[in-house]
């Protein structure tokens, strides 16, 4: 590993990184000749990095110089913010070789540097959706570090809660829930009141799929109750009666159910359900049961805070009116 100090690190490399989004064709050429000059520019590279992931799939070379600069940074400065970021991203199906090779650079920074904190961090959001296993690893490694750190768990309770979605209904499912429920539970022991109150819809959500159904109703019914305050008040009013709901349909009370959903709908919205839109599950589930008239209701309600639709309630409508249960993909999710 590089002793090579890190010169210039930003305290936003978000906005750096954007920056980079911006740079003409001469720019860039002058950025590359100061790092060229000046190896351990972090902000230089990180512009670079900006400009080279929006153009990586047009411009010939882009893909190539990004991954050198990708390289360059784990191997000499694997705790620059910019790592933990998309910015970094290598795609292992279209590029295989590239991300092996740079998975192989972060064991060595994570061997090299056993006891950093951002190196693990680092290490594990890489390898997040092409190697769980490994990501599971480090950030366990993460948590031995630092067992008071709430961080570590609750990326292990997302790890956990990712791995549940390509799997439907069965013990695997059920495990990995149970799993996820108890490494969030850990964080929410360990955090302050503004972290647990960010906690609450992940908690509730994976004690319903673990089947801890007094604890998911627990932890929405504090969802709504932090709500009043304005606090991701949206997605709470959203998420937490939605999360009642399920529990009233679990206990066969359909018409609370439906009173929930319409709840639901009734959020003020939030960046999240502006853009990714509302969650589908408990409208799917109604729909199981021959409840059509309050899903069309419900999406009725969803067109005034999603603005980034694209036509999909009104397709989902036309379906559910003709009886048909809509592939809702990402929103079973959301």
């Amino acid at each position: 590993m590089s002793e090579m100090g890190v010169v210039g690190m930003a305290s936003d490399v978000q906005k750096l990184a954007m920056q980079g989004r911006r740079l003409t064709p001469e720019e860039v050429a002058e950025l590359e000749k100061k790092v060229a000059d000046q190896p351990a520019d972090i902000d230089s590279r990180t512009k670079l990095l900006g400009y080279y992931f929006l153009c990586r799939r047009e411009q010939p070379g882009a893909e190539e110089t990004h991954q050198r600069h990708v390289r360059w940074l784990i191997e000499n400065a694997p705790e620059a913010e910019i790592m933990g970021t998309p910015f970094v991203t290598i795609d292992r199906i279209l590029q295989p070789d590239a991300y092996d090779a740079a998975k192989k650079a972060w064991i060595k920074a994570t061997d090299d540097l056993p006891e950093s904190p951002a190196v693990l961090r680092h290490a594990a959001r890489y390898s997040l959706l092409h190697d769980r296993d490994l990501s599971t690893t480090l950030l366990q490694r993460g948590k031995r570090l630092a067992p008071n750190d709430p961080e570590w768990s609750s990326a292990v309770g997302q790890l956990y809660s990712l791995g549940m979605i390509s799997l439907s209904e069965g013990p695997e499912r059920k495990d990995l829930a149970i799993k996820s429920f108890g490494e969030f539970q850990s964080a929410y022991r360990l955090s302050g009141p503004m972290e647990q109150e960010f906690l609450l819809q992940s908690l509730a959500k994976v004690a319903f799929e673990a089947g801890d159904i007094d604890a998911a109703a627990t932890y929405a019914k504090e969802m709504l109750q932090v709500a009043e305050s304005g606090r991701n008040r949206g997605n709470h009013l959203h998420h937490g009666n939605l999360i009642l709901g399920r529990v009233a349909l679990f206990n066969g009370d359909v018409e609370e159910a439906k009173s929930y959903l319409l709840r639901a709908g009734q959020t003020p919205g939030s960046p999240q359900l502006k853009s990714f839109g509302p969650n589908m599950v408990l409208a799917k589930a109604l729909l199981e049961v021959g409840q059509k008239n309050v899903v069309l209701e419900y999406f009725e309600l969803c067109e005034e805070f999603w603005e980034m639709s694209r036509g999909r309630l009104i397709q989902w409508a036309d379906l559910v009116k003709a009886d048909r249960v809509p592939e809702f993909g990402g929103n079973l999710a959301y």
